[in-house]
């Protein structure tokens, strides 16, 4: 299957992947974090939201899984650094999940639908592995409907540039606008519909998010990408640089977020 993570593992990617914790990337499915739950996060990344679900759902079991050995390893020693001993992290394959069927009350998924060639494939295993009663919870940003103020032709070159880097490498960065439609293709049949926002407009907040797209563009994965991929050019990582920075001076910048949520409940027997 040809996909590709578009992010890569830079210190500026995880600069922003570490910040995610449940209030603010997963409030949608806080009422499920239930003491004694047990928990399946996929995609976790270096494990800041996997490890907060532990410390909700203690003593419950919390299984987090990646693609990549060299986050998992940053996700335990995080989750060791806190002290947790009800949480583990594993390299593992969404599209074929090492879990037996009905093992745990929610599988949770953070941004990973946009990254994968066939979401609907990746709902119907989370789906399997998922108690009858449990719930499918997923969220993911939707980049088309992204916004900022003020208006910016380095910024617009920016998306139209992320927008290609992403679908060449087989994901859909719109995705938050198609969780639902997915889930439902996936063959779920009650399935709740959110929404939430990630905004960016203090100063203090643009020069943490700005400042991460500005070194992101040029030191991440994202820029050999894109040149190799033929849609810009050294001078124009430059260009989509420099419109970071000129956005994180600029007072009255502001940033938005959109994303689509779901929970998906899967029927008691």
């Amino acid at each position: 299957m040809n996909e590709r993570y578009t992010h890569g593992h830079h210190e500026s990617v995880l600069r922003s992947h570490i910040w995610r914790t449940v209030d603010n990337s997963a409030a949608y499915v806080i009422d499920a974090l239930v003491p004694g739950a047990s928990v399946l996060d996929i995609g976790c990344g270096p494990g800041t939201i996997t490890a907060d679900i532990a410390a909700r759902v203690a003593p419950g079991r919390v299984v987090g899984i990646d693609a990549s050995a060299e986050v998992i390893a940053k996700a335990a020693e995080h989750a060791a650094g806190l002290g947790l001993t009800n949480v583990e992290f594993e390299v593992g394959d969404a599209y074929a999940l090492d879990v037996a069927d009905d093992r745990f009350d929610v599988v949770h998924a953070h941004q990973t639908l946009q990254h994968v060639a066939d979401p609907v494939r990746v709902l119907r295993e989370m789906f399997r592995v998922t108690k009858p009663g449990g719930v499918v919870a997923a969220r993911d940003a939707d980049y088309g409907a992204m916004f900022w103020t003020p208006a910016s032709p380095g910024l617009d070159e920016w998306m139209a540039t992320y927008q290609a880097v992403h679908r060449s490498n087989g994901g859909d960065p719109d995705a938050g606008r198609s969780v639902r439609a997915w889930a439902l293709a996936a063959g779920f049949s009650d399935v709740e519909c959110t929404g939430s926002m990630w905004t960016y407009g203090t100063d203090a907040e643009r020069a943490w998010w700005g400042g991460m797209w500005a070194d992101r563009v040029l030191q991440s994965a994202f820029g050999p990408q894109a040149l190799a991929l033929g849609v810009t050019d050294r001078d124009g990582l430059d260009r989509m640089a420099a419109a970071w920075r000129t956005w994180v001076m600029t007072s009255a910048g502001w940033f938005g977020i959109p994303h689509g949520e779901i929970l998906a409940r899967k029927p008691s027997r």
